[in-house]
């Protein structure tokens, strides 16, 4: 594996993460068996672009991004902000006031290469520095939720068929102060 850069995204970078999105949302689904969700495909990657927008405009302070570069190529991408309206109902408000980690994503090309581990320990760092002592975190993708079970143990919150007939959707809470790697 080549050298990884792990950066705050610049007004530059929108273009190139605009098309990140859409390669990595639009394999997500490929990889899910859900392709034929177009809707939802372009709903989730207008849902990071605006992240990103909300990021750049308020200089972090309403979201949070990282991003991963190999030879000033983005190849991931992770950020934090307020937890999400689906978090906060789906918990019953119990999470409401914990930021979640999300937009996690991973180039296809760069998978199972240790660049999500890279993102995500920057991220633990920032965010304590920060003074945040836990956040939470959600997937609805089985392949993530895999990697997050390994990573974080069972989810505090597990929403079964929430998607549909074996769709499960899962919620952690998880203190920054854990050793994840």
């Amino acid at each position: 594996m080549q050298t990884v850069e792990i950066r705050r995204p610049r007004m530059e970078d929108i273009k190139e993460l605009n098309q990140f999105f859409r390669i990595v949302i639009t394999e997500t689904f490929r990889r899910e068996g859900l392709v034929g969700l177009i809707d939802d495909i372009e709903a989730e990657i207008d849902s990071k672009k605006n992240y990103l927008h909300s990021d750049l405009d308020s200089k972090g302070e309403k979201r949070y991004f990282l991003i991963a570069l190999a030879e000033n190529k983005i190849i991931g991408t992770i950020e934090y902000g307020p937890a999400s309206l689906l978090i906060q109902e789906c918990t019953n408000g119990k999470l409401g006031n914990l930021v979640e980690v999300g937009t996690v994503f991973v180039h296809p090309e760069y998978q199972r290469q240790g660049v999500g581990n890279k993102l995500l320990a920057e991220m633990l760092c920032t965010l304590k520095a920060q003074g945040i002592v836990e956040f939470c975190l959600d997937s609805g993708y089985k392949n993530a939720q895999t990697i997050w079970i390994k990573k974080f143990g069972e989810p505090d919150y597990l929403l079964k068929d929430h998607w549909g007939q074996g769709q499960d959707h899962m919620i952690w809470k998880i203190p920054t102060n854990g050793v994840y790697f």
